[in-house]
């Protein structure tokens, strides 16, 4: 095998980001129920844009534009 034909070694996975904030950083999470107030879909503006944020059968959320 020449230097030329060599096959790159792997890089490492990146560092999935802690949920966790830094102590200093006062956000607070807001709970999905208390933004759907019991409905499946609530609208929200940002920016100017109009966004979706749903809740599906299984529990997950759903974000679009």
């Amino acid at each position: 095998m020449q230097a030329t034909d060599q096959v790159p070694q792997r890089l490492p996975l990146p560092v999935r980001p802690s949920l966790r904030r830094p102590s200093g950083d006062s956000l607070e999470p807001v709970r999905s129920t208390d933004l759907l107030k019991g409905q499946k879909s609530v609208v929200i503006e940002h920016n100017g844009s109009i966004y979706r944020l749903q809740a599906t059968k299984l529990g997950k959320l759903i974000l679009t534009k």
